[in-house]
């Protein structure tokens, strides 16, 4: 019995000690971050967002060099474009009360941002890239940004922007108290509304 009591001891000293070796040389992660945060600018903003695309783009991306293979990268591209009035160019002159009636000239509508959700993106694929993947991937990304914007540019945003805006604005100026109402666009004339 003393014999299996002195072994028990002993075992429970070297388990103590394996605890304590391992607990003090474990090989764990920790990870330490510090932040300098300065505020550059603060800007007032007056857009009004009033349409949002959400684009994907699949893209396979190559790169040819004489002396290497062919690297290429497959990217599944998340993006969002969204149209918007600025109200900061609205001016006091583009307002026009006659009693129950309001004359309003809006601002051009414009292409507010245009960017690649990186959250949603990924990288499906790549082939031969080695060393290179990182510049590949960034390259393809930077060429997928500039594809996208041209395409949101030749679609119809800014004219679904111009009819947001009068879907938008109509029930405001009714709950203000106008029960007739002329929006229309800078420049633009009356493709508008008149209500």
């Amino acid at each position: 019995m003393i014999k299996l009591l002195k072994i028990s001891i002993v075992v429970a000293v070297i388990s103590a000690i394996a605890w304590f070796i391992a607990a003090k040389f474990s090989l764990k992660t920790t990870v330490e971050s510090k932040h300098q945060l300065l505020l550059d600018r603060v800007e007032s903003m007056g857009k009004l967002e009033l349409i949002k695309y959400r684009i994907s783009d699949i893209l396979e991306h190559k790169n040819k060099t004489p002396f290497l293979p062919e690297a290429s990268v497959l990217l599944i591209i998340k993006a969002d474009a969204v149209g918007c009035i600025d109200l900061t160019k609205l001016k006091s002159e583009d307002i026009q009360v006659y009693g129950d009636s309001a004359v309003i000239k809006l601002p051009q509508p414009e292409i507010c941002y245009i960017k690649i959700d990186h959250k949603a993106s990924r990288v499906y694929d790549t082939k031969m890239a080695f060393f290179r993947e990182a510049d590949l991937v960034d390259e393809a990304y930077k060429n997928a940004e500039q594809k996208i914007a041209d395409e949101v540019r030749k679609s119809d945003i800014l004219q679904q922007t111009r009819v947001n805006a009068l879907n938008v604005l109509r029930p405001i100026l009714t709950g203000l108290g106008f029960s007739k109402m002329t929006l229309t666009f800078e420049n633009v004339g009356k493709i508008n509304a008149t209500f």
